[in-house]
């Protein structure tokens, strides 16, 4: 601001650099928004496929347990069909 009222050159010359900045810094944010939108939207995507890989995750686990469940069952069940004297 000290700048705009100062009549010196440099005073004038800093003065036109700093609205030149603040005029590019517009341009740039303006050229970019479109850029900062698309981050946003892939944010937004990561975080809706996290929730549905940790999803895949839990039935994963679930699977997991019955196919245990099934396994120890087939185990322990009694075998039926014809036994040899050794066997018995």
């Amino acid at each position: 601001m000290l700048s705009c009222i100062l009549n010196s050159n440099r005073a004038i010359q800093v003065n036109i650099q700093i609205i030149r900045i603040f005029a590019r810094m517009r341009e740039i944010l303006s050229s970019h928004k479109d850029i900062l939108q698309k981050f946003k939207q892939l944010e937004e995507l990561s975080l809706e496929h996290d929730e549905k890989i940790k999803l895949i995750f839990r039935y994963l686990k679930q699977l997991e347990e019955v196919k245990h469940e099934e396994l120890e069952f087939l185990n322990n069940r009694p075998k039926i069909g014809y036994k040899r004297e050794q066997e018995e």
